[in-house]
């Protein structure tokens, strides 16, 4: 038994609880490899044109992995609380790997808060489906789970030391599927650690502070994924020196988080970065080139 886990979207949220997990029950897992032009463009044969670019990539990724293992893990998540939702890709992501891919095997759970459909029992489906127990899936998850907030907890260090360091501090805004994905985030965590850049990571705000500092800003934030995001702008904006933007054309709930953002930042030196095609980065790095000549001399636009 070999469960394949896709190195897109969600894996990038949940990758720690997921692999901790799958460690505890001892059940062999496989990642695939990280996002090249060619997964891209294979996702892009397996999509419509109005997909997402993060969408594209995450069915280049199945698509790569699929021969490779017994099953492959694609949650359902809608909502995370009671009064609000996710980004619709993820609402549909099951319906639409099932439906795109008909020869591969899915390990699916799904997480629902607004009808009762917790992670914990999302994770207890999963261990009764690959033969454990209710008790033995649910130890599993409790010990992943300490797993995944001992990672975020070493996030937040890792960020206190970086906003501590004499070099110019930039925070990094975006999703983890994109700030951490090689073909999007690592072009840009590059340029800027080449550069000399101190970088602070959106996902590196502490967890018990982001309802706070995302009513700063708006205290009505449909798409929950989406307050961490403004949270750590306002959370962050006055300990760095500037701020980068990454999103990926077309989504929706960024277009709308980062109008919020763009509208509060005052004199904060804000640079939103929109990604529709990776084949050439020629633009994204003159746009950077700029935005730090721009920090040096002390410009605010």
């Amino acid at each position: 038994m070999k469960i394949g886990l896709p190195k897109a979207l969600l894996y990038h949220h949940y990758s720690p609880l997921w692999k901790a997990f799958f460690d505890e029950l001892k059940v062999e897992f496989i990642e695939s490899d990280n996002t090249t032009i060619k997964t891209l463009i294979k996702g892009k044969e397996k999509s419509i044109d109005e997909s997402c670019l993060a969408l594209k990539i995450y069915l280049g990724h199945i698509e790569e992995l699929k021969d490779k293992c017994d099953y492959i893990l694609v949650p359902r998540i809608f909502s995370l609380t009671k009064s609000e939702q996710v980004c619709t890709n993820f609402n549909c992501l099951y319906d639409l790997v099932r439906n795109t891919f008909k020869d591969i095997k899915i390990l699916n759970y799904n997480i629902d808060v607004k009808h009762h459909h917790t992670e914990k029992s999302g994770f207890i489906k999963i261990g009764k489906e690959l033969g454990f127990s209710i008790i033995e899936s649910a130890s599993a998850y409790n010990k992943a789970k300490e797993i995944e907030n001992n990672y975020y907890k070493n996030e937040e260090k890792k960020a206190k030391n970086a906003l501590k360091s004499n070099k110019t501090k930039i925070l990094l805004l975006g999703h983890p599927y994109i700030l951490k994905d090689n073909l999007i985030g690592k072009t840009i965590t590059n340029y800027l650690e080449q550069n000399n850049i101190s970088i602070i990571y959106s996902y590196q705000i502490p967890k018990d502070l982001i309802e706070f500092n995302c009513s700063k800003i708006s205290t009505k934030i449909h798409f929950t994924i989406n307050k961490e995001l403004i949270a750590a702008f306002n959370y962050f904006k006055d300990k760095v020196d500037g701020t980068i933007i990454l999103t990926a054309f077309p989504c929706g709930p960024d277009s709308l988080s980062n109008e919020m953002i763009i509208r509060k930042r005052k004199k904060h030196p804000t640079l939103l970065l929109t990604f529709e095609d990776l084949t050439n980065n020629t633009a994204v790095i003159t746009r950077l080139e700029s935005f730090l000549d721009m920090l040096k001399g002390g410009i605010h636009l």
